[in-house]
């Protein structure tokens, strides 16, 4: 029988443990944690090691816990979990604030919003790091639920709510509306219904994803499918192509950063808005490094004039 009395735990090990007991396999867990199935692969047989049991079956060519794994597993949700709240009581026991947190961001954001938040939070809070990592708006929530993020930027559309997780907590930082972007000169008014864009081609986002569904289920609700001519998911292409004259799109008062020549935007005379919230972990109260962060990012937000006390439509 083995004995377990010299075994040393790695917390990172246990991480990649965790995800291939929630999702099944190991390509499944690298995917959610970034990294590749090999590096995955590696360090759960390094986990093996340390343990000095077996914690895994080959059955084909899937990976299965065995059942000591999978009660290893368990623990492991417990232990990752007492390590944050660790990491909250030191915090919380800090004179001087210093924490480094992980977010889950997509470009509009990470462009228009985050920039003056960072700048003014480092200003005054310098012990507090914000590191950020590129998602489709739609992946964000999963990350942080799984712990590969500390918090992470969602959305809402007026025209499609999103089911929400009980596991996790969110919170509205700043409220957008959508505008019309058109090539330039197609549309002379300086304000249009989405009807009035029915008969010109569009570049949109595909079905699945948020932006998308949201654009093409507030056209059905205002009598008409949109004409996809170019489907791509990235809003700095969409527009680049409306600014060729491809088609016409809509775009969030973020996006609007990322405007090319060639565009003009026209105001949409039935609003089409969003709420943009960040989202943590539900147990307990927020890190105060979190809470510091989410004031920063509000006040980012107000002072572009999308200040959260909006509502939607």
């Amino acid at each position: 029988m083995s004995t377990l009395t010299a075994m040393e735990l790695s917390l990172h090990r246990l991480r990649m443990l965790r995800e291939l007991n929630r999702r099944g396999t190991v390509t499944a867990a690298a995917g959610a944690l970034h990294y590749s199935a090999s590096a995955v692969s590696q360090q759960l047989a390094q986990l093996e090691r340390d343990v000095g049991v077996q914690l895994f079956e080959r059955l084909g060519r899937r990976v299965q816990l065995t059942e000591l794994g999978t009660l290893l597993a368990e623990h492991a949700e417990e232990i990752l979990d007492s390590v944050g709240r660790a990491t909250h009581a030191l915090e919380n026991a800090q004179d001087g604030l210093s924490a480094r947190l992980t977010a889950g961001v997509w470009a509009s954001v990470a462009s228009g919003l985050l920039p003056p938040a960072l700048t003014a939070l480092a200003s005054e809070h310098p012990g507090i790091e914000v590191r950020t990592r590129e998602l489709a708006p739609e992946e964000t929530a999963g990350a942080v639920r799984d712990g590969t993020l500390d918090f992470s930027f969602v959305i809402d559309y007026s025209d499609y709510p999103m089911p929400w997780d009980p596991a996790l907590a969110r919170e509205v930082v700043a409220v957008e509306r959508l505008h019309a972007a058109v090539p330039t000169g197609v549309v002379p008014e300086p304000a249009v219904s989405l009807l009035d864009l029915a008969e010109h081609p569009w570049v949109l986002a595909g079905p699945r994803s948020h932006f998308g569904r949201a654009v093409r289920i507030a056209c059905q609700q205002r009598g008409f499918e949109p004409r996809i001519a170019h489907e791509v998911e990235e809003q700095a292409t969409a527009l680049a192509m409306v600014g060729s004259g491809l088609g016409v799109t809509l775009v969030s008062d973020l996006g609007l950063s990322l405007l090319p020549p060639g565009v003009d935007i026209i105001a949409l005379t039935e609003p089409v808005m969003r709420r943009v919230s960040i989202a943590y972990r539900a147990k307990g109260t927020p890190r105060p490094s979190l809470r510091l962060v989410i004031e920063a990012v509000r006040a980012a937000a107000a002072e572009k004039g999308l200040g959260a006390s909006a509502t939607l439509p």
